[in-house]
């Protein structure tokens, strides 16, 4: 990781049917921010259509 990437790129985006985003956390892997995703999206009970997103945080130049 160079100096300007930050520690925790990658986050959980939730995206419900209105097309709203919020960022439900942000993790050091790729891995586990699939993980968490995952389980998230199996545990969807709010009869609402949900959407768990994993997307990489851009920095800048």
């Amino acid at each position: 990781m160079g100096d300007n990437e930050p520690l925790l790129p990658w986050l959980v985006i939730r995206q419900d049917d209105n097309g709203n985003r919020y960022r439900v956390g942000r993790y050091a892997t790729r891995t586990e921010a699939e993980r968490v995703a995952d389980r998230l999206d199996a545990s969807g009970r709010s009869g609402h259509e949900q959407l768990y997103i994993v997307e990489r945080v851009r920095v800048a130049p």
